[in-house]
C-alpha cells in the first residue's frame, strides 16, 4: 500500500468514528453509587418533609451544589440553567426548588435526557421558609443523640392534642431550628399514606409560635404538639378513622427517623405539627391518660 492510499484510509476511518458519535443518543441516566460521605460538611443540611411521610436532607455548600441525602444515601448536585427556581442535577438525578409566600417546595426526580428536566418524580416535598435561617449557635443535632419521649397532652370539643419532645442525650448543647417531620404506621408497621402531617404553627388546643432556632442542652429537650380531630369526616364519605399505632418523628435537617409507640386514632386524613419550641415557652397541659 502507498503512503498516500494509508493516509486516505485513516481518514476514512476518523471520519466514520466522527459521525457514529454524533449519532449516538445518550439515555436518561440511572442515580449512579452515591457518593462516600465526608469527614465533615461546610454547611448545615435542612430538611424537607415529603408527601411519601420520607424526609430529604439538602446542604448547599455554595452556590453551586446541592447535596442531596435520600434515604440514607448521599448525591451531589451541580446547579443548571432553570426557567424558574433553582435546579441543580447530577448522578442521574434533579433537585428542583422554588419559593412561594412562607413555602418552599423541592421536587426530586430521575435526570431527563441530556440536560432536559421532566424526568420521573421520585419524591414531591416542602419546608417553611422561616425555617431557612441558620441558628445563631451551637451545633445542629445529631440524630444519634437525641431521644423522642411523650411529655403530655389536652383534649377537648373533638380535638387531640399530644405533646412530644427531642431530648439531648449527648454531651454538648445543640441546635434544632423549624419543624419536625412526622409519618404515621398502623398496626403492621406500614406508612399510613392516607394521613398527612401538615406543619401549622398553631392547633384548637395550642396557641402559635413561628418556627425559631431551639438551643438544647444536654439531658434538656425541644417540645412539640401533633394535634388532631377524632370526628369522622361524614361528609366525605369517613365513617370510621384509621389507627396509627407508631409516630415516626425526623428532626429538621437530619436524615435519619425516631420511632415512638403511639396509639391514636387521627380523623380527616392528617394530623398537625407545631414547630420546635423551648421547654420554658410551653405553656402548662395536663397529661393525657390516652392519645386517642
Amino acid at each position: 500500500m502507498t503512503r498516500s492510499a494509508t493516509f486516505q484510509t485513516i481518514a476514512v476511518t476518523a471520519a466514520f468514528g466522527v459521525l457514529a458519535a454524533g449519532c449516538s443518543r445518550e439515555k436518561p441516566a440511572e442515580p449512579t453509587s452515591p457518593i462516600e460521605a465526608p469527614a465533615a460538611q461546610s454547611a448545615a443540611a435542612v430538611g424537607y418533609a415529603c408527601e411519601s411521610g420520607k424526609t430529604i436532607a439538602v446542604a448547599y455548600p455554595d452556590a453551586q451544589t446541592a447535596r442531596v441525602s435520600y434515604e440514607g444515601k448521599d448525591y451531589v448536585l451541580t446547579n443548571v440553567v432553570s426557567a424558574s427556581g433553582a435546579r441543580y442535577a447530577g448522578q442521574g438525578l434533579e433537585w428542583h426548588t422554588a419559593s412561594r409566600g412562607e413555602l418552599e417546595s423541592g421536587m426530586l426526580s430521575r435526570a431527563g435526557q441530556g440536560d432536559q428536566a421532566g424526568g420521573v418524580v421520585i419524591e414531591r416535598c416542602s419546608r417553611p421558609v422561616a425555617a431557612v435561617a441558620p441558628p445563631p449557635s451551637g451545633a445542629p443535632c445529631a440524630v444519634e443523640n437525641l431521644r423522642l419521649t411523650v411529655e403530655g397532652g389536652d383534649a377537648g370539643m373533638g380535638h387531640r392534642l399530644t405533646t412530644l419532645a427531642l431530648r439531648n442525650a449527648g454531651p454538648n448543647a445543640c441546635t434544632v431550628t423549624g419543624y419536625p417531620s412526622v409519618s404515621l404506621l398502623d398496626g403492621e408497621g406500614k406508612l399510613m399514606t392516607g394521613v398527612r402531617a401538615v406543619q401549622a404553627p398553631r392547633s384548637y388546643l395550642a396557641e402559635g409560635r413561628a418556627p425559631a432556632p431551639v438551643e438544647i442542652r444536654p439531658q434538656q429537650a425541644a417540645w412539640f404538639d401533633l394535634a388532631w380531630t377524632v370526628i369522622p369526616h361524614e361528609d366525605k364519605g369517613e365513617t370510621t378513622c384509621p389507627s396509627a399505632k407508631t409516630v415516626r418523628v425526623t428532626a429538621p435537617g437530619a436524615a435519619t427517623a425516631i420511632a415512638l409507640p403511639l396509639a391514636f386514632t387521627p380523623c380527616g386524613g392528617q394530623v398537625e405539627v407545631s414547630p420546635l419550641r423551648p421547654v420554658a415557652e410551653a405553656s402548662s397541659q395536663p397529661a393525657s391518660a390516652s392519645a386517642n
